[in-house]
């Protein structure tokens, strides 16, 4: 989770979506979860809040846990990420050898 940034291209590697690439549009830290781009959308329905409006039908992206995806390069490459410090900076990269993020 830690090593996870909004942008990053993740493989979902469980669940309803397992083998879908995409982005991660938003991370919720505190509860693990990571929101992706165009995945796990889900219908909620809302009742009219005033006597002259009608109800709506409301799409939206629900959060998945975060041990459900895994980093992955532009050839679709899954790999973990290990923090290394190069010139005195942190680096992420793969664990994979010649695996490039």
């Amino acid at each position: 989770m830690k090593n996870l940034k909004i942008g990053d291209r993740v493989k979902v590697i469980s669940g309803q979506e397992k083998g879908k690439i995409t982005k991660i549009k938003s991370l919720i830290r505190k509860k693990g979860k990571v929101v992706l781009e165009n995945t796990n959308t889900r219908i909620k329905h809302t009742k009219p809040a005033k006597t002259n409006e009608a109800g709506k039908i409301i799409q939206f992206e629900a959060p998945i846990d975060a041990s459900n995806v895994m980093i992955c390069n532009e050839d679709g490459i899954v790999s973990r990420i290990e923090l290394s410090f190069e010139n005195g900076k942190k680096q992420r990269r793969a664990k994979k050898p010649n695996v490039k993020l």
